[in-house]
């Protein structure tokens, strides 16, 4: 028995990290470590339209499940399809409860989409996959700052931009690195290696020459946007921008130093890390998730209870359909 456990970027925007575990056809996914849904494939009736036939069940919400709860079942079919599903899904849910603990699990996503620059370098990460069959050349190639960005974040590098009137720091944000992308915008696939470096495959618009070519790890923005080639207000407002998802930030791996400045700008974000901090694979200072946690405790104590609701939205949640930015 063959049990994947791996995780995924949320990207463009950055919005967090898929964990997932699977077995065969069935995957269990979380996206905080507590809260997992379990879903289930019937891959033997759709390889070949891509639907399933009349009668038949194509996909299963096997149920939710965490610790503090238990498990809810989804819904129930009185079809052969679904025992067969059904008894996929029990697998794995029983491997699930066993193996929960152990996240979070290894990045697995190595191919990166990266809008590129007017020099064809790496201007801002796009999309990931876990391999190259999953690599796609269909997709909208504008870097978003996304919804939750466009709500809540806020510079005062703005004021500096715009003095006489200060537009909404995200849309600014967005519109500003898409007009750093080279005419026509293109954007390039990179497998990256683990030692940094990106071997360049396919792309969108992408011009000739550039499929096969080896850019080092110091070509790729490590949080995402490119923070040279700006102007000192634009510079700033990218870093500023970076400092807002520092809490998500930290679920990636990366060096000591980087971390210890992302646990430092995290603080000021204390609800959002205490919902992601069992997916974080590291922490540099030890009172920084209690600190954290106990501070986002007192914080909800103090709010009414609609905006108790509103805030345990983390950003992902609101933007898993990245297409209802446009």
């Amino acid at each position: 028995m063959v049990i994947e456990s791996y995780a995924q970027r949320l990207l463009n925007p950055f919005r967090g990290a898929m964990h997932t575990l699977r077995y065969e056809s069935a995957e269990a996914v979380t996206v905080d470590g507590v809260h997992w849904d379990i879903y289930v494939t019937n891959t033997a009736v759709i390889p070949a339209s891509g639907r399933a036939r009349l009668g038949q069940i194509s996909e299963i919400r096997y149920g939710t499940w965490s610790q503090s709860e238990g498990l809810r079942r989804g819904r129930l079919y009185p079809s052969e399809d679904f025992r067969r599903m059904e008894a996929v899904g029990t697998i794995l849910f029983e491997q699930l409860t066993r193996v929960h603990q152990q996240v979070p699990f290894a990045f697995k996503d190595q191919f990166e989409l990266w809008l590129l620059d007017n020099a064809t370098q790496p201007l801002a990460l796009l999309e990931s996959a876990l391999d190259e069959n999953a690599l796609r050349f269909d997709l909208a190639i504008d870097w978003r700052a996304g919804i939750a960005a466009r709500e809540r974040f806020q510079s005062p590098n703005m004021a500096t931009l715009h003095p006489n009137a200060t537009p909404n720091a995200g849309d600014y944000l967005t519109s500003y690195i898409n007009a750093r992308a080279g005419r026509p915008a293109a954007a390039q696939w990179f497998q990256r290696e683990s030692n940094g470096c990106g071997t360049g495959l396919g792309g969108i618009n992408l011009a000739g020459g550039l499929e096969g070519r080896t850019l080092s790890s110091a070509a790729f923005p490590p949080l995402f946007l490119a923070t040279t080639g700006h102007d000192a207000p634009h510079q700033k407002l990218i870093e500023d921008f970076q400092a807002w998802q520092a809490p998500l930030l930290l679920l990636l791996p990366f060096d000591t130093d980087t971390r210890r400045t992302l646990e430092q700008q995290a603080r000021r974000q204390a609800t959002l890390v205490d919902q992601q901090h069992r997916l974080y694979p590291a922490s540099v200072d030890a009172t920084f998730i209690p600190a954290a946690r106990v501070e986002a405790v007192l914080r909800r104590s103090q709010q009414p209870p609609a905006q108790k609701q509103d805030d345990a939205l983390a950003p992902f949640y609101i933007e898993l359909n990245q297409d209802s930015e446009n």
